[in-house]
């Protein structure tokens, strides 16, 4: 591949050792588990046009089920990420909005897309390669199996009791 790679890197190994060491906390662990999971950032991708009902959210992830947008919906609240908003009215009318903290991390979920775009046919055929690599390494064991003859399990001696 003759990639180049255009985001910048850390200029100093003490910035390189300090952006590992950070990676370690369980802070750091617990708020990208909650960034890379799927469900979050297809629902806040979708808040960015403003406030939605649940079931609008519901229909716009295609996919995901009420108990999943449920829990999602209750982690990014519980984050800080959205805002949910009830109104008094009957029946209830629930909204939920991205805060400006989630807004903040527009720009980076947008980085995370361009490189996506940019780079996605990359992984794509990484991918196409390893499986071609394990379905022929899988094809080789099955074929040296076959070829293996049958053990017979030996008799035992009956001995009377």
């Amino acid at each position: 591949m003759d990639h180049q790679y255009t985001e910048s890197m850390p200029e100093t190994a003490s910035e390189a050792d300090l952006i590992a060491s950070e990676l370690a906390l369980p802070v750091f662990r617990s708020i990208l588990n909650r960034i890379g999971d799927k469900w979050s950032v297809l629902v806040l991708v979708e808040l960015r046009q403003g406030p939605r009902r649940f079931n609008e959210l519901h229909r716009a992830l295609d996919g995901i089920s009420r108990r999943m947008l449920t829990f999602t919906l209750r982690n990014l609240e519980r984050d800080g990420l959205i805002l949910r908003t009830a109104y008094p009215t009957v029946p209830p009318k629930v909204e939920y909005s991205q805060t400006p903290l989630a807004a903040e991390l527009r720009e980076t979920m947008d980085a995370l897309a361009v490189w996506a775009a940019r780079n996605g046919h990359y992984v794509m055929e990484a991918r196409a390669a390893y499986d071609e690599r394990e379905a022929d390494e899988t094809h080789r064991q099955e074929g040296a199996e076959k070829k293996r003859k049958p053990r017979i399990p030996s008799q035992q001696a009956q001995h009377p009791a």
